[in-house]
């Protein structure tokens, strides 16, 4: 069982930036691939960024992201970083960090076992 708990989120003006982070409990990430998703109100829960927490793994992101945010992950820490940059209005969302026994980082949220319980991002305009 792996227990996430994620932390950093806040309110930003646009153009700011935030760091998000998830920290595991009960196992270490080795051997997981760890991701970000977002739900905004009335939307369904999409895809931002992954990372397979492994020897090799890679990373992937959602096309409205790719040059805006970068997802890291400190072993040593046990924990897997957002960092936000260019922040705009439509990247409010609740952010959560979920994690699976994946091979590779991939978008599907039922692919997903473990999840967090959120983190409010809100950027003003």
């Amino acid at each position: 069982q792996v227990h996430l708990v994620e932390s950093g989120g806040g309110l930003v003006q646009a153009g700011g930036s935030l760091r998000l982070s998830c920290a595991a409990s009960g196992r270490t990430f080795s051997g997981y691939t760890v991701a970000w998703f977002r739900q905004a109100p009335g939307k369904e829960r999409d895809f931002v960024a992954a990372i397979s927490v492994w020897s090799g793994g890679g990373t992937n992101y959602a096309d409205s992201v790719k040059g805006r945010f970068t997802i890291s992950a400190d072993n040593a820490k046990n924990t897997v970083y957002l960092q936000m940059n260019s922040l705009k209005p439509e990247d409010t969302a609740v952010y959560y960090c979920a994690a699976g026994r994946l091979g590779y980082p991939r978008v599907g949220a039922t692919e997903y076992a473990y999840w967090g319980q959120g983190t409010q991002v809100t950027v003003s305009s």
